[in-house]
């Protein structure tokens, strides 16, 4: 009997758009301060895409798959499976992952997106690993991408404030070694729904963001009870994820929760007990960019040298469903 394959991450990437969006250009578009959006959030500015140029979410997540393909060192016909992460495809059909595809010409590869929300990019890697595992595919790539301002109401200071756009990458290989993907844990509860949904209708940007592209619908958000859910069931599955692979709190190296706040990350760090200082964030930068963030920021950590190979990673989502996850990675490059 052949040995089941392992699912190792041999390659991770990112690409956010070029124009930066601060705290102190959205104080000129609605009544918010740049004091106010730190202190509630930890949000210090975020990227947001332009129309004419090749910032679509097909883009991004196309900038991010070649450079995760570089440091894998592999080809578009060794791709085997493509599975993108997205609630912002820039057609309802056919999907982000064909348009990535095509732009790839990874001819020989299947490919679809997963809609999950915020914890779109865990469903991909649970999909991703099981295939893997299952003799399915040998070089999968999955991907989270998301232009968030295209259907982010600006007038709105609850919620045009969080969000951005980008996308991460990550090459996931089968090979005989142990390691890698240790365990992907996936959840959801679809009568928590009206936490964090879109509705129609959307007054558009303000006429110095012309350049975003404008959806007929918006982002609505109840924000104190989505924080309560999303702290407590972050907070749990990290735990049972860690439980799962036998693991204690000073295995873990490194945390790389979705970026939707930075009070969610501090509360969850406390429930956890693991140190801050061992959690990585970018969202003042980048700020929630939904299925996007896990990704972005583990290709940022590891290019920074914050993660190294035998290390321990823990990940952790939450979003709209309610969707939540986690994945426990020994790193392998």
């Amino acid at each position: 009997m052949t040995a089941m394959p392992f699912s190792h991450i041999a390659g991770t990437g990112s690409a956010v758009p070029e124009r930066i969006l601060s705290n102190h250009e959205l104080e000129k578009i609605v009544d918010t301060s740049d004091e106010w959006i730190m202190r509630r959030t930890g949000i210090k500015e975020r990227r947001l895409s332009s129309t004419g140029k090749h910032e679509s979410t097909a883009d991004l997540g196309t900038a991010a798959a070649r450079r995760a393909m570089e440091i894998a060192d592999i080809s578009e016909r060794q791709i085997d499976t493509i599975i993108t992460s997205t609630v912002t495809a820039d057609r309802i059909t056919p999907s982000a992952a064909c348009l990535i595809q095509h732009q790839l010409e990874a001819n020989h590869a299947a490919a679809f997106d997963v809609s999950a929300g915020c914890s779109g990019f865990t469903y991909g890697l649970e999909l991703a690993d099981a295939s893997i595992r299952a003799g399915k595919a040998e070089t999968v790539l999955v991907i989270g991408a998301e232009r968030l301002s295209t259907f982010v109401n600006w007038q709105d200071r609850g919620t045009c404030v969080l969000f951005g756009d980008g996308a991460g990458a990550i090459v996931i290989s089968a090979r005989d070694a142990p390691g890698g993907i240790l365990s992907t844990h996936i959840r959801s509860d679809g009568a928590l729904w009206d936490l964090l949904y879109c509705e129609d209708g959307n007054p558009g940007p303000p006429d110095i963001l012309n350049y975003i592209k404008h959806i007929p619908f918006h982002i609505k958000m109840e924000g104190n009870r989505l924080f309560k859910k999303a702290v407590a069931f972050m907070a749990d599955i990290a735990l049972q994820s860690l439980a799962q692979n036998k693991l204690v709190r000073d295995d873990i190296a490194i945390v790389i929760p979705h970026q939707a706040n930075l009070r969610i990350i501090q509360a969850i760090s406390e429930k956890i007990d693991i140190p801050m200082d061992r959690f990585y964030t970018n969202l003042h930068r980048y700020g929630n960019t939904s299925s996007a963030s896990i990704p972005l920021a583990m290709d940022e950590a590891f290019r920074q040298g914050l993660i190294k190979k035998g290390d321990h990673v823990l990940l952790v989502s939450f979003g709209a469903g309610l969707t939540w996850g986690a994945a426990v990675i020994q790193w392998s490059i």
